[in-house]
Formats: C-alpha cells, structure tokens, sequence
C-alpha cells in the first residue's frame, strides 16, 4: 500500500501482468492489513453475489480437476488468515462424483452435482489458513476450477456483518427511518416490499422514495410489494431498481452475505406449490453451501396485523422450513411481530423452526393487532417506526428493532443457524501437506487439532502409513482444544540411512469413539544430497511472521507468481516478472502496483520461517536472490537470511539500502552452514521497509541447503 510519506517524484507505473497456468497449485497471497482492498481478480458473468465481512481480503487462486482419477489433496493457504473461503468458477459434477474441502483448523463440507450448477459461487467459511481441496472423480465429464479466495483478519465467530431490513416504506415518514440505516452502515439493506407509496411508480420512486432511501441504492436487495404491482406489471419498481430486482416480470434472486444465502421472493405472483418460482426456489436452497440462510418478501405467513395470515405463502414456507432456514423477513401489515420459529401450520418448532420478523415499520401509518394467528407471537408493537438490524455471523444471528428517533420500543431476539455445527466435534489437518526427509535426517509437520460446537475434549494423536524406514512421533501425543479454537502438536519424521520411497501417511485424532484423519505426503530423497531444498513450485509449509512480531502493514512476503513492476521515474524494473526456475517464488507483494509504491514492502519487516531440517556436516546455503529500492532507501531497509537454531537466530546473509537507485535483477549467493552441523533450524527470510517509507522490493527463490 502506498504510504503518504514517501518522498517519490513521480508515482507513475509500467506494469506488465502475469497469468496463473490452468490447474496450477497456488498458495494465496496473505491478506493485506488494514481492510485493504483485495486484489482484483477476474469477474465472472453469471455469479451467485457474493457480500463480505468487515476486515476480508483475498486474491486469486488456482486449483482445478477433471477426469476419472482421485486427484492428490492441493490446498488454498492465506498464511495467518483466521479462516478462507473459495470461489469455484466451475463446478460440473457428475453421478456421484465430489470434491470435499476441509478448513486446516476447522470446518469440512462435501460438493456434489447439486450445488451451483453452471455457476461461480463462494463456499462457506473454513477456519485456519489453508483450505485443503480433495477430489474424488470417476466421471470422465466431471470438472471443477477455483479462481479466487477470501480470508478473514478476525476469529470466524468474531466475524459478523449487518443487514437492515425494513418494509412498507415511503410513506410519508421514511424520513425518520433512512437516518436508522445511515447510523446502521450494513452491508446490505434488504426490503419486504411496499417500497413508494401509493402506486410504485417510477414518479413515485423518483420523488418519495428516492430523496431518502436513494443513497442506500447501491447495497439495497429489494422484493415489491402489492402497491408496486397497482402499476402495471411493476413496471415503476424495475425500472428503477434495474438489474438489483432481479429479473423483469420474476423479480426472485438470491445472494449471499458472508455466511448466509439470501433468498429474495416475489408473494405478488404465482407462488403455489410445483409453480416456477416454488421449484426454483427449492434448487436455489439445495444448491447453497453456506450454513445460514434467510428469505424475504413482502406477504407474512403469520400476522396478528389488519392482514393477517397469508396461507397463500405457505408453499415459500414450506420449502424454507425443509431447507432449514432460520429466518423470514416479511412487512405487508404496518407494525413490528416477532414470532417463534415455526412450521408452516404456525406450531411452534423450536428446533426446527423458522422464525418470521415482520418489519412493516419503514414509515407508512400503523395497523393495529386485531387479527389472530396460528403462530406464536413472541413480540410486537403498532406505534413505532423502526428498522430490523441483523448481526450475523457463521453460526447464529441477532436480530434489534431500532426504533426511531423520541420512541423507546425495542426488542431483541437471538439464534443458531440449523445448518451450521452446532454439536461438539473436531477435525485434524496437517501444515505443510507434504515433506521431504533425508536418508539419516529429520523434517517436521504441524499437526492441528480444531474444535467446533464448543468441543474441549482430550484428542488422541498418531501416525501410521509411512515409508520404509521412516518414523514418526508426534509431540505432545495428546492435545485438548479450547471451545471453537485451535491446539497444535508437532509430527517429527526421522528417516533411518537406509529409508527409501513415498507415502501418504495418515494422521490420526481419536477422542472417545470418534476418530478425524488428516494425509501429509512424505517422500525420502537421495542420501548425501540435499538436506533442504525449495523451488517455492509446491508449498513446503513456510509461515509468515512465525514469531508475531512483524510490523510490515503491506507487501508482505508471499509464494507465487511476480508481476514486473517498471518504474518510469527511473525507468528501473524494480519488481521481477519472473523468477530463476518454474513460475513461483518468495516475493515481497507479489502483484504489480497500479502506480509508484503500490504493493512494494512497507510499514517495517516481514518474514517468512521455512520447515525444520536437519543441517548436514559441511552444510552450504546457496540461493538466489533480487532486491531493488529507490533512492529514499537508507541502510535500515534490508533483505537478510537467517538461521534460527532453537529461538537463536544468526545472520547469514544481508543487503541494505542507500540512497542510490537500485534495480532488481536476479544474482546468485551462498553462506556457510557448517557451524550448525548436526543442528534442527529453520531458515528466517527477512525484508524491511524501516527508518523512513521509502520503495523496497525483494525476492528469494531456489533454496537448496547441501552436504
């Protein structure tokens, strides 16, 4: 990100882009800090929309398959990321062929061929940083592609957005209710209909509604309501509302906010059971993946209001309460109602249940309760204007009537989504998927052990399925997750000097009878060569800042594929567009900055920690490297290499900064290792951007530490 301190004369870029090669295997690049934007990826033309949580960021991602083999897990990784979720462009399959992805702390779900046919869609949140995808294809027709992630800052329990709700709306006093959504700022506004009154015309729209609610157009998901439809065919609501409303003449869509799916329903047109809207509307619910669902339009199944009940949307009900949904926002009668999750008949289903919100409170005159209902109604007023805010997170929801301005009625209700995990479990991942050992040496994994449903209990961990003469202990042998949260175990490998071959070990949690696996790819090289090496192709489980005290705020080290980025103050290349073998390798931002200093290192040091090994006697580090700055450089900027024996580091290689011009080109270093003969360590890639802002690219690549 560019800091608005550095001292650049121009702030104009060359930037030549790079492509991720079909079916390659990406680790995505770690989100920027500060709710930065993401970076761009491409958009695709028929999307299920997809709204985001506060603080998310992600970026592109590559991981594809098809055809008539179980294809080796690959993963999507945002180092130090809370939790991600994917985007499949295409998912195309076929009998009963699947793809299962599983959350590296927490969280599994498995994609058949109902979900999503012919569209891109994003997958419900995993937790921890990597998403590990897993295909099981027999059906040579079968397909799937991932393009894109995004990733969270925060807890995935922390991680709520905010809808507005509201019905029957200007009105002659949604004046006093707009200020409510203003002070709200959600990421959606949905509306149950009734929008402008009296007629919905495009006048009516322009002049009544648009002075006060037009500013919210942009996150406004609208249904209409009966007065939109006393015009012909609500020609006034489509015309204004454009493609939002879905399309003309159907006006039912869905979409999706962070972990919730949105069903917007059209009660003014045929909607009884077998009719078109009914059957898309149970697909629609069979094909989201994600754990919460709520619908809305305009007609309430139950109401003590002037309407009452509207058995003529028992069918939307029906089709909601077999999907488990968890909740209904409707208007039509101008009040506020609060009912107990239900079923269709209005029995009162606590388990089950919808619940049905009736917001009609947006600013057209009240109604009283002079009706009876046949479900249980929990809660209401006929004297307050007000909006409904939703606080939803990945696993349950809070729903406040705010009221307006001078009036003291509120209300509250809470609850867990049916579809999300509610009782206690847990699941087993390992980080890095796969490890190479040498004949005589050792290599190390991170086991993690995730608890979902408030599972605490004490997990039994193992090994088993590895090559000849390999080994495995895993440290501590017994690990118990805090509720909703992450333990970690080490699994270290020691190879004997005779060990040979490749296998796909299974690690295994057990905890009472209930047993999670994870696979990790173990492979033995050549005796006497390597005890280390890294072309940055495949993840090799580097981690950024591993310690937690890295300061950089953006241009993080990351793998993957660099954009070259030319200066034209200097007319320098500062950033490669390319890299000394395959096509990824450890860069600073990775991506081409859309003018000078974007997407450089800045805000201070980053680091990235490579996998354990074992150094060999007459250890030697060779490498390749490239580091490029302007000339507000000064010797506290830096890319440096060291060696971390225990929690020692030691300094092996370094470059600083001047105030000279530097261009990037790729040279070739090593450093001396001996000293650690016999030693476990990790290498420590280090880049910063300290002292004064300034311009600081730099890059890594093919890693080898030999005999």
């Amino acid at each position: 990100m560019r800091s608005t301190t550095k001292r650049w004369r121009r702030r104009t870029l060359a930037v030549a882009t790079s492509t991720l090669a079909a079916g390659a295997f990406l680790v995505a690049a770690h989100p920027q800090a500060g709710g930065a934007a993401p970076p761009a990826v491409p958009e695709v033309a028929d999307q299920v929309p997809q709204l985001t949580e506060a603080g998310v960021t992600g970026g592109p991602a590559s991981v594809s398959g098809g055809g008539t083999s179980t294809s080796a897990d690959r993963s999507v990784c945002a180092p130090g990321a809370h939790w991600l979720r994917v985007r499949f462009t295409e998912l195309s399959l076929r009998g009963n062929d699947s793809v299962t992805l599983t959350g590296s702390s927490a969280g599994s779900y498995t994609l058949t061929s109902r979900h999503w046919p012919g569209k891109a869609f994003h997958t419900r949140a995993f937790e921890g940083d990597c998403v590990r995808v897993s295909a099981a294809l027999s059906d040579p027709a079968s397909r799937f592609a991932i393009d894109a992630y995004q990733a969270g800052d925060r807890p995935l329990a922390a991680a709520t957005t905010t809808v507005a709700a509201v019905g029957d709306v200007c009105g002659s006093s949604c004046n006093q209710t707009a200020p409510l959504i203003k002070n709200m700022n959600p990421q959606a506004l949905i509306l149950a209909g009734d929008n402008a009154y009296s007629s919905g015309t495009l006048s009516e729209y322009k002049n009544n509604y648009d002075p006060y609610y037009g500013q919210f157009k942009a996150i406004t998901y609208p249904t209409p309501g009966n007065h939109e439809y006393n015009t012909s065919g609500a020609s006034g609501y489509f015309d204004y509302f454009g493609a939002r409303a879905g399309e003309r003449g159907k006006g039912y869509y869905s979409f999706d906010v962070g972990d919730w799916h949105f069903v917007a329903l059209n009660s003014n047109i045929t909607r009884s059971t077998g009719s078109a809207q009914e059957t898309w509307l149970k697909n629609d619910l069979a094909a989201s993946t994600k754990p919460c669902t709520a619908a809305f339009f305009h007609h309430p199944r139950f109401s003590r209001g002037t309407h009452g009940d509207d058995s003529s949307v028992t069918p939307f009900f029906q089709a909601l309460y077999n999907a488990k949904a968890d909740l209904v926002v409707v208007g039509h009668d101008h009040n506020y109602q609060r009912y107990a999750p239900s079923r269709p008949d209005g029995t009162r289903d606590d388990a089950n249940g919808v619940r049905e919100l009736l917001i009609g409170t947006g600013g057209r005159g009240y109604y009283n309760f002079d009706q009876s209902s046949a479900a249980v109604q929990e809660a209401g007023n006929t004297n307050t204007f007000g909006v409904g805010k939703l606080t939803l997170s990945a696993t349950d929801y809070r729903s406040d009537f705010v009221p307006v301005s001078g009036r003291t009625f509120t209300d509250t209700a809470t609850g867990k989504c049916k579809k999300a995990v509610s009782s206690p479990a847990f699941s087993v991942g390992t980080t890095p998927s796969s490890v190479s050992v040498k004949p005589g040496g050792t290599a190390s994994v991170t086991v993690n052990v995730g608890s979902t449903g408030g599972f605490t209990a004490a997990t039994a961990l193992s090994v088993s399925g590895l090559p000849s003469g390999v080994t495995g202990t895993i440290s501590p042998s017994s690990v118990t997750p805090p509720a909703n949260g992450t333990a970690t175990a080490t699994l270290t490998l020691t190879a004997s000097a005779t060990a040979s071959g490749s296998a796909a070990a299974t690690v295994t949690g057990t905890s009472g009878s209930t047993t999670q696996t994870a696979k990790v790819t173990v492979s033995v090289g050549t005796a006497g060569g390597e005890a280390f090496a890294d072309d940055f192709e495949t993840d090799k489980g580097w981690r950024l800042n591993a310690a937690g005290s890295d300061t950089a705020t953006a241009g993080k080290w990351e793998r993957g594929d660099p954009e070259q980025t030319t200066s034209t103050y200097s007319n320098q290349i500062k950033q490669r567009g390319d890299t000394t073998s395959g096509v990824n390798c450890l860069v600073t931002g990775r991506l081409a900055g859309s003018e000078y200093g974007v997407n450089d290192l800045d805000g201070g040091a980053s680091s990235m920690a490579s996998p354990a090994f074992t150094v060999p006697a007459g250890g030697k580090l060779t490498f390749s490297y490239t580091f490029a700055h302007g000339d507000n450089a000064t010797s506290a900027d830096y890319l440096r290499i060291r060696v971390v024996d225990g929690t020692t580091p030691t300094t092996v290689f370094e470059k600083t900064g001047s105030a000279t011009e530097v261009a990037g080109v790729w040279q070739n270093a090593t450093a001396d290792l001996s000293s650690f003969a016999g030693r476990s360590v990790r290498l420590l890639v280090e880049a910063a951007d300290a002292s004064t802002a300034s311009l600081w690219e730099s890059a890594v690549d093919d890693i080898r530490v030999t005999a």
